[in-house]
């Protein structure tokens, strides 16, 4: 699964062959959860509450491209990084 992004130990990644609503996962040691892109809602997994929150600031400020990334992702096209969170 391609790697977009990485920070303060959290992963950020997407799968091409991923379905159903536009999302991305976040991989925090054994911990793992996805996220909508356009609500930012957590469909499922689990994050420590830091880890979480990290991850949905991020996101906020990156969702354009997290978008963009998500249509590559449809057409099979390499997946663009995304600058972590600052």
């Amino acid at each position: 699964m391609p790697e977009i992004s990485r920070f303060l130990g959290i992963v950020i990644q997407m799968y091409f062959r991923d379905h159903g609503v536009p999302h991305f996962h976040a991989v925090y040691g054994s911990y793992r959860a996805s996220f909508a892109i356009a609500t930012l809602e957590m469909l499922e997994g689990e994050l420590p509450r830091r880890a979480r929150g990290h991850v949905l600031e991020w996101a906020a400020d990156h969702r354009a491209e997290l978008a963009t990334d998500w249509e590559l992702a449809r057409a099979k096209e390499p997946l663009r990084p995304i600058a972590p969170l600052e």
